[in-house]
């Protein structure tokens, strides 16, 4: 049975970045039949549908219509084990850290670097999240979705899911596919992965000669709390714009100009930039107006000062994107999904 649908639900604790919008209509639901029967509602009602995992990528930028259905499905299991790998699955309302925490826990590794992003499982293969050299889809196994358009649950493995930097298929195609659950294939023996110089430097630090993915996950958090602030403490939506990434020949004419700007040549040919040099370098590290501003720790994360609306965090977010492409001739895309008004 369908829980009761909340009306005018305030949603300021149901996103990360803290900005006080409300839903006409919002219903949790915590399996797949409640799920059919809000989408079944809905489309009766002629309602337009927004689902909503953890809240920790998107901007509200007004009232949300028609209505919201907030994921609760809990649940986490081991699917097989073969030697060298295992296969565990979970519920798409699952809490990503609490899920990467599992996994340790059960000897399994592959999720160390990704420990402490903010959100649910369910979420994550929509953004294909990645950290400290690591992406989901370096893990990913396959999915299980409900298609709006015919009702079907339809498996997805990975290479249906079409996964690029920071995208997917279901952001392609945003509104059609429900993620039920999802499962991951990790390691049984430990594969680290210390790329990322501090990472790789707080690693050094310890002494530790064999390789431990609870310390990687412990120092992965270490650093994520000194840079990024906490969302309890300090709205926000972690990074918010997405490195850029730049043909060959237009990357090579910044850095004849720029040659200390971080880059990262990449397989194709592309160059990714550090969007946060870029911002810094810019001048933004720090700034605040009003009641939004950029974290004075990390130039890549905007930050709600106290009572911002996502007109406020969206307008900071547009001057950025201008000065940086007056400045170095590149355009900044933002990470979290514009949502609402």
């Amino acid at each position: 049975m369908m829980p009761d649908i909340l009306r005018a639900a305030a949603l300021r604790d149901l996103n990360t970045f803290g900005i006080n919008e409300s839903a006409e209509q919002l219903v949790p639901v915590e399996t797949e039949q409640q799920l059919r029967e809000a989408l079944a509602l809905a489309d009766a009602q002629g309602w337009p549908v927004t689902v909503l995992g953890g809240g920790s990528n998107m901007i509200l930028a007004g009232p949300l219509a028609g209505l919201v259905i907030a994921m609760r499905s809990r649940g986490r299991r081991v699917l097989s084990r073969e030697p060298g790998s295992a296969v565990i699955e979970g519920e798409a309302g699952e809490n990503w850290h609490q899920l990467v925490n599992w996994s340790l826990d059960h000897g399994f590794h592959g999720l160390e670097n990704l420990s402490l992003i903010p959100g649910t499982l369910g979420a994550a293969p929509m953004q294909n999240i990645g950290a400290y050299g690591v992406e989901l889809c370096d893990v990913f196994d396959s999915l299980d979705a409900l298609d709006r358009t015919t009702g079907e649950v339809c498996r997805f493995d990975r290479d249906a899911c079409r996964f690029a930097y920071r995208d997917s298929l279901f952001k392609q195609q945003a509104g059609r596919f429900v993620i039920l659950r999802v499962r991951l294939r990790l390691s049984t023996q430990p594969v680290p992965r210390l790329d990322y110089a501090p990472l790789a430097a707080a690693w050094s630090v310890t002494g530790l000669s064999r390789p431990d993915s609870r310390v990687i996950s412990q120092l992965v958090c270490q650093i994520r709390r000194s840079k990024l602030p906490d969302p309890a403490q300090l709205g926000n939506a972690g990074s918010f714009f997405k490195n850029p990434l730049l043909p060959a020949d237009q990357a090579a004419a910044l850095l004849a100009t720029w040659p200390e700007a971080p880059h990262y040549p990449q397989p194709d040919g592309s160059v990714k930039l550090a969007a946060g040099w870029l911002i810094e370098r810019a001048g933004w590290k720090g700034h605040c107006r009003d009641r939004v501003g950029v974290h004075r720790e990390q130039a890549l994360v905007l930050v709600n000062l106290g009572g911002a609306r996502g007109a406020d965090v969206l307008a900071l977010a547009e001057d950025i994107q201008r000065d940086v492409q007056a400045k170095f001739g590149v355009q900044l895309e933002m990470e979290p999904q514009r949502v609402g008004g």
